[in-house]
């Protein structure tokens, strides 16, 4: 490195709160570069995967899944369901404590089950299938649905999107259109306050009350056991400034290594490649169902015939060890891997586009897409889906923006002249999406659903079945049905899946497998 990048390198790192500070630090300080900065701390507000990943850290969930997807016990001594299937019963495991001292209880939970269910498609589901939920005793409270279901299972053991991390009562009761802004929870790392720089850093101590299962680690379930005094989460500038950090030592871990400039980390014989998600992500397209010209269906199906996905990857990854086109909406790998509609997903056909075009009378008019510029992950899409429907014939206006603009913007209704919009993209860990009911992207409850507002009753009827559904054949079944009509209404188009490699040094060992980057097993010689 010549000795100008040099020192930018180190004017930058020390903006971010790194050079300068690492003689300070405990032997046992894990410095991290994660793929966007922590600015919001509410993680029930939000699906960005990077509160989500801070909401880990702070706070833990009653239920987990492991490396093999079975649901485990996380903060639950037990549960069990009733003998005619309607209601189950929770109970806490003895000892667990907020980070301000006080007890977990029953209550506790329940109001947070109920913060939760607020936001999230899945949490909705289960509160409009439910009965009742309440409190028997300090540890112990039951949820009665109204027909026989495992759903409320399924739904607290939801590992992403909006995942139902436990909170005290009193901030779990924060009306939901309000975020929080403390961050005390249960978990294995306590939040240092006085430290966090929105956007620039963000700092966790082990938490010393912490008691982990006795479990081994595995996936986000089991023994939640730190091994490390602190994790620093350090925002840089840009790709290369990160990947000249921990080439250089000055940071342990790079949750995604841009793949572009994997062959410089790979000649580094001291730092290790891996991919920690073996499930890996799927990108995805999402057109609003409000307004023209997706409010026409043959229009909204003719923009899917004009986007094919190997362009997408190609643009967004570009090394085939990392991606494959997928037509499986709830992932290739997934027990309800389906290829309907796959005629329609997997390879462009811009003269059927154009043919639909035509059908449908469109009449020009322009389609709003948000490109966000500032995030490697998001930001080739929209120009790979700009130049597919213009090839097919649509009136293509790009907008550009950062992320947490385009974040913003999209759940905003108003016509796409009036600060609305007609496309964007965004990317989900497969295990936010692999079932009709994880999948936030397949509910189709009109304003009630996710960006976009697709209203298909029979969807929804679908995914009810499906939740009340106890045979995996069946379950099956309805998912390919599912899958069938969300690409037939235009309700999400997926472009593929992917898998993004995390760097770390040789000094670092322990990294889990998991669909959440965790720094619990992990330890630092």
């Amino acid at each position: 490195m010549s000795s100008f990048a040099h020192a930018a390198l180190a004017a930058s790192l020390l903006a971010c709160g790194l050079v300068g500070s690492v003689h300070a630090q405990a032997k046992t300080t894990v410095n991290a570069v994660m793929h966007a900065p922590l600015r919001v701390l509410d993680p029930i507000i939000t699906t960005a995967h990077i509160t989500r990943n801070h909401g880990y850290m702070v706070y833990d969930t009653l239920l987990a899944t492991d490396k093999d997807n079975q649901i485990r016990p996380q903060m639950l001594q037990e549960w069990k369901a009733s003998a005619d299937g309607r209601t189950y019963t929770f109970k806490l495991r003895a000892g667990l404590k907020w980070h301000d001292g006080g007890a977990v209880t029953a209550e506790d939970c329940v109001a947070s089950i109920k913060r939760w269910a607020t936001q999230d498609k899945m949490g909705q589901l289960m509160t409009s299938e439910m009965a009742d939920m309440k409190v028997v005793d300090a540890s112990t409270f039951t949820i009665t649905m109204k027909e026989a279901s495992d759903l409320a299972v399924r739904a607290l053991a939801k590992p992403s999107g909006v995942a139902p991390f436990m909170m005290p009562k009193r901030i779990a009761e924060t009306p939901p259109t309000q975020a929080i802004t403390t961050a005390i929870g249960s978990g294995p790392f306590k939040f240092v306050a006085a430290e966090f720089k929105p956007g620039v850093q963000v700092v966790y101590e082990k938490n010393t009350d912490y008691v982990a299962r006795s479990e081994p680690a595995s996936g986000l379930a089991g023994g939640k056991k730190v091994l490390v005094d602190r994790v620093k989460w350090i925002a840089t500038p840009d790709a290369m400034t990160s990947v000249n950090a921990l080439v250089n030592g000055e940071i342990d871990y790079l949750e995604q290594l841009p793949f572009d400039l994997e062959p410089i980390v790979r000649a580094n014989k001291d730092i290790a490649i891996k991919v920690l998600d073996p499930h890996g992500y799927q990108t995805v397209m999402r057109m609003n169902h409000l307004h023209a010209p997706f409010n026409n269906k043959k229009i909204r199906e003719a923009a899917m015939y004009a986007v094919g996905q190997e362009p997408v990857l190609q643009a967004m990854i570009g090394n085939k060890q990392y991606f494959k086109p997928c037509a499986a909406l709830f992932g290739c790998d997934s027990a309800y891997a389906s290829q309907e509609g796959a005629d329609v997903t997997i390879k462009a056909n811009p003269k059927k586009a154009q043919e639909l075009l035509k059908e449908a009378g469109y009449d020009g008019t322009p389609v709003v897409i948000l490109q966000p510029t500032d995030t490697p992950s998001v930001n080739t899409q929209p120009v790979v889906i700009g130049q597919a429907l213009r090839a097919a014939g649509f009136k293509v206006e790009m907008q550009a923006m950062d992320w947490q603009t385009v974040v913003t913007r999209r759940a905003n209704q108003a016509l796409p002249k009036e600060g609305g919009w007609n496309i964007f993209a965004t990317n989900n860990v497969m295990a936010e999406a692999s079932d009709p009911l994880r999948a936030f992207g397949v509910a189709a409850n009109g304003k009630g659903a996710w960006f976009g507002w697709p209203d298909v009753p029979e969807i929804e009827r679908l995914r009810i079945e499906f939740s009340r559904t106890a045979e995996e054949a069946k379950r099956k079944q309805l998912a390919g049905q599912i899958q069938k009509l969300v690409i037939a209404e235009g309700v999400l188009l997926p472009m593929g899946q992917y898998y993004v490699p995390a760097a770390y040094r040789n000094s670092i060992s322990g990294a889990l497998e998991a669909p959440v980057p965790v720094f619990w097993n992990v330890q630092k010689k």
